[in-house]
């Protein structure tokens, strides 16, 4: 008897050239990286040599534009290779994912000649700098204030989920301002993770995800100068730059999870070969191959609608949270699924499919949360005020 544990995909949408050179090279440095998943998963240490390896690979400058040293990637291209890295290690494609999309935000910034874009890009090309994301513990209600100062601000707080953050360079982060004549405003700035006054806390010790080495950061009365504002912003509600930033991110962060999921699959497939008969275990297999389909393309819907280049769209934002949560829910199913399917062994530290059941429980923590979507969409489809501005 044959049997295929291959999940059906498609081709990303957005774009029609092939993957090949970054898929190649994600799956190249694959064992390497999932060499030392499992150590680091156990001492809630950071993936430095799954680092060391897409360095190497050039796949962290994946998303820096062609003329600047990197591969130009588009959206589609990122958030394939973010699925790729996460079948061997989910906290290498969690902590990368946080890298690529500011990166890709900055490429974006660069296509309309704003400042420090082009000299931050290549920085990411020829010094190999990793940059740093608080925005899921910010979004629209950062911790943390800016004060106004002579050429520019003066900013201290706790920022949350900073992944990477031992390992990363500069760190895209917010700060609420107290503006006299506009009110509470968000700052978007770029602040050097090595500056005085910032401190890594060291202090990511969780269920799962464990080598992202997400710690706070605490950021105590640095100044940043104007130049280093990326952004200014209205304060909780989910304004055009924001949308922008969330049609970027989160696609290539919901590619991270789908790969997890995928790896529970085909571990759990692997595992079920000896049940291949029973009827209950061909169900559970054909529910998370429809899972994990559905999920594909929901994730290639949000990604044609936002295209090859982001633009402030509400109906963009949505398309990209919905298919957020319906990844979210899909992948939280399969690996239940996967753990009933594999049994008793799948139970154990060590197993792919124990650390991808941990792994995959930080997806609801990504704003907006799929509850939190779905009240959303349902406000913008009846009309009602809601967080898009």
């Amino acid at each position: 008897m044959t049997t295929s544990t291959t999940v059906p995909t498609s081709t990303p949408a957005g774009t029609d050239r092939p993957q090949s050179s970054l898929i190649d090279r994600a799956r190249a440095v694959g064992p390497a990286i999932a060499e030392h998943a499992a150590r680091h998963d156990a001492e809630g240490t950071f993936v430095t040599e799954a680092y060391d390896a897409l360095g190497r690979a050039g796949l962290l400058k994946a998303a820096v534009p062609v003329e600047l040293g990197g591969d130009g990637a588009t959206l589609a291209e990122l958030t394939a290779l973010q699925r790729e890295l996460g079948h061997h290690c989910g906290s290498t494609a969690l902590a990368s994912s946080m890298h690529q999309h500011v990166v890709a935000f900055t490429a974006w910034r660069y296509r309309r000649g704003m400042p420090g874009a082009e000299a931050t890009l290549r920085r990411v090309a020829e010094e190999g700098i990793v940059l740093v994301s608080t925005g899921g513990g910010d979004y629209t209600h950062p911790r943390g204030e800016a004060v106004r100062v002579e050429g520019g601000y003066r900013v201290s707080g706790r920022k949350r989920f900073a992944s990477q953050s031992a390992h990363g360079t500069v760190m895209s982060t917010m700060f609420v301002h107290d503006d006299p004549e506009q009110g509470r405003r968000v700052l978007n700035v770029a602040v050097p993770v090595a500056a005085d006054g910032v401190r890594v806390a060291n202090n990511w010790n969780t269920l799962g995800m464990r080598g992202t080495g997400s710690d706070d950061i605490e950021v105590d009365d640095v100044f940043v100068p104007d130049e280093r504002v990326l952004a200014v912003r209205p304060y909780g509600v989910v304004d055009p730059p924001l949308q922008v930033i969330s049609e970027i991110a989160f696609p290539i962060v919901s590619g991270a999870y789908l790969g997890v999921a995928e790896a529970a699959y085909e571990a759990a497939v692997t595992a079920a070969g000896p049940r291949a008969d029973s009827p209950l275990v061909q169900r559970q297999v054909g529910r998370m191959r429809q899972l994990l389909q559905v999920a594909s393309w929901s994730l290639d819907g949000a990604l044609a609608e936002v295209g090859e280049d982001a633009r402030p769209s509400p109906e963009a934002y949505l398309a990209v949270m919905l298919a957020k949560a319906e990844v979210a829910e899909a992948c939280l199913e399969v690996v239940d699924l996967a753990m009933e399917v594999a049994g008793g062994p799948a139970f154990f530290r060590g197993s792919v499919i124990e650390r991808a059941y941990r792994d995959v429980r930080a997806v609801k923590f990504h704003p907006l949360t799929p509850e939190a979507t779905h009240v959303e969409s349902g406000r913008h489809a009846l009309g009602r005020p809601g967080m898009l501005a």
